[in-house]
């Protein structure tokens, strides 16, 4: 088989956030595909809402340690980790006090998402490539679950094309059902911004980015794109059928879907 290493980054998995179609396809997916035979690494962020004791989170020293700055901010990146025992799967998490300290996901307890959602959204997918360079793990496949991972495809076909853990690597990204209300502001392109991205690359997020715009632009630089789930917004379906990107279709629950999975992460090395 040509992928051999699968990264899985998401923004929710079960049990350590409520059930949700991200979050139970992103605790049965990586361990049916472990299962099968592939190695796998696991990422989310740690929001405050998840109960370290409870699930037994602890932090590792050796990664984490290093600072990220966004819009001239220094935001130090922190690295736990956990274990589903009935799954034999490691989950790692991206922590930092500025964004997920707060005791909620996306919105506060009256549904006003965050004002800082777009930069929490960079903090995550960066902190993600960061730890993967440190721990230097080379995944073949990299797997991404929720809107808050759609800048991977432009970091790994950009400013991280080059290193030597991903200039192989190709890029899926899953479409949910999973829309934001608040549109970032013009400022997000500024903030995304790191060296070996040009502004060639990233002039479809000028102006104001919503949800179907920032889905559309994740697709653009992904090597495949899989519907995973059945009722998902037409815009985000219609151009993922046109794209010309390849594209596999809802094929139902993970039990029925992680052949087809499988198969779809080998087509793009061929």
């Amino acid at each position: 088989m040509s992928a051999k290493r699968v990264l899985f980054i998401t923004q929710e998995i079960s049990p350590y956030l409520p059930e949700s179609p991200i979050s139970l396809n992103c605790r049965q997916l990586p361990q049916a595909i472990q299962e099968s035979g592939k190695e796998i690494r696991t990422f989310m962020p740690k929001f405050g809402n998840i109960n370290e004791r409870r699930n037994q989170l602890h932090e590792v020293i050796r990664l984490s340690g290093m600072n990220l700055i966004i819009d001239d901010t220094d935001h130090p990146l922190i690295i736990k980790v956990a274990s589903i025992q009935a799954a034999r799967m490691q989950v790692y998490f991206i922590d930092n006090d500025d964004f997920f300290n707060r005791k909620y996901t996306i919105a506060d307890d009256a549904d006003n998402e965050f004002a800082d959602n777009d930069e929490r959204s960079i903090f995550y997918v960066r902190g993600v490539l960061e730890t993967i360079k440190k721990l230097r793990w080379i995944p073949d496949v990299i797997h991404c679950h929720g809107w808050m991972t759609a800048l991977t495809p432009l970091y790994i076909k950009s400013a991280f094309a080059d290193d030597p853990c991903f200039k192989n690597s190709k890029v899926v990204y899953s479409l949910y059902n999973d829309g934001f209300k608040q549109s970032f502001t013009d400022k997000f392109t500024s903030k995304l911004k790191l060296k070996g991205i040009s502004d060639d690359q990233i002039n479809d997020l000028d102006g104001n980015v919503d949800y179907v715009k920032l889905t559309k632009f994740a697709m653009k630089y992904a090597d495949g794109v899989i519907q995973s789930e059945e009722n998902i917004n037409p815009a985000v379906l219609d151009y993922a059928k046109e794209s010309g990107t390849k594209f596999l279709p809802y094929q139902g629950d993970v039990k029925s879907s992680v052949d087809p999975i499988k198969n779809f992460y080998d087509s793009l090395y061929s």
